[in-house]
């Protein structure tokens, strides 16, 4: 028998999630038509609030939830050991849930963090759409957001350990301007779209500003067979931009190898830069220029952030938002000339 969901008493009442949320927990801000609806929906599906109740009931349990996307696991490792240094130094224990595609899945996780009251939350991924988002708010619980920002923090309850994706794109292409370079490429990864908004925006901005237009945004399956059999195909017919910007290391292999097959002599004719660094990128040939970003740094101050929350520090009430820095990583595949 199916387990019914939150989501399954919001599609019956046709509201959102955070209607569904806030009637549960008898907010006086739904119109009443709206709760009689929803509370019909409950009724009519069966579904069953009262763990999620008892769940808020129970005292604080040391426990913090970190959510982060399977498939960037191996991307996160670093973050994660520094997170969990931390949280052993404050005697928190560690709920991991790792997402993958599927709204099955995030429903999961959103209903696991809830019921088991969990302290705190760290986010990961680009996986939880608004709604969701919401749902977590509602419940007032504090998050920390590592690697990408998220802008409208309601209740004061969210705090972003983040690197400026845009100013890095921003400042990237404007060092290639200089260089009179102005064909550029940025290929889209699937897995990080809110990251990639940010890449695009800066990306944008420099343009804008030289009067120009970006046009050049290249949007495909994000494996690697199916990068490079796009790539493949694609410069049959395409040479690639002077410069492409990749997100991770897959993608700029398959960019290698696909050129590499069809004559295209890197960073001769083309140039590429991918945004994440990793150990692949040290083993492929030509070496791949990238950004190297603290990892580790990043997770222990993240983890910090969340304790100072969760004890209402005088020192993080006013401002939650704490940016990282970067450096570039000059290889074989990007000239400095």
């Amino acid at each position: 028998m199916k387990r019914i969901t939150i989501y399954d008493v919001a599609k019956e009442a046709d509201v959102s999630l955070a209607t569904v949320s806030r009637v549960i927990n008898d907010s006086n801000v739904v119109r009443e038509d709206t709760r009689i609806r929803v509370q019909e929906a409950i009724e009519k599906l069966g579904y069953k609030p009262n763990a999620i109740a008892q769940g808020l009931a129970l005292s604080k349990t040391t426990t913090i939830s970190i959510v982060m996307s399977e498939k960037l696991f191996s991307y996160n490792s670093k973050i994660l050991n520094g997170l969990m240094d931390v949280a052993k130094i404050y005697n928190y224990n560690i709920m991991l849930h790792t997402t993958s595609k599927g709204i099955s899945k995030m429903q999961d996780v959103i209903e696991s963090i809830v019921k088991s009251r969990v302290d705190g939350v760290i986010l990961f991924n680009d996986n939880f759409s608004e709604e969701e988002l919401e749902v977590l708010h509602l419940y007032q619980i504090p998050m920390v957001v590592v690697g990408s920002k998220i802008e409208d923090k309601k209740d004061g309850n969210v705090g972003n350990v983040y690197i400026d994706l845009e100013k890095l794109a921003y400042e990237f292409v404007n060092s290639y301007f200089e260089k009179g370079i102005t064909d550029i490429s940025l290929v889209e990864d699937k897995l990080n779209l809110s990251m990639m908004h940010q890449l695009r925006q800066g990306v944008e901005k420099a343009y804008q500003e030289k009067g120009m237009k970006f046009e050049k945004y290249i949007t495909y399956d994000d494996t690697y067979r199916s990068s490079y059999d796009f790539l493949t195909e694609y410069f049959e017919t395409t040479k690639p931009s002077e410069l492409v910007i990749i997100f991770r290391d897959s993608q700029a292999i398959a960019f290698i190898n696909a050129c590499h097959e069809a004559g295209i002599k890197v960073p001769e004719e083309t140039q590429v830069v991918a945004i994440l660094d990793d150990k692949y990128l040290r083993m492929v040939r030509p070496t791949i220029s990238s950004f190297n970003f603290p990892d580790y740094d990043m997770g222990a101050i993240a983890m910090r952030l969340l304790t100072k929350m969760l004890v209402n520090d005088e020192a993080v009430k006013e401002n939650k938002d704490i940016e990282i820095g970067y450096t570039y990583i000059q290889r074989q595949t990007t000239r400095l000339d």
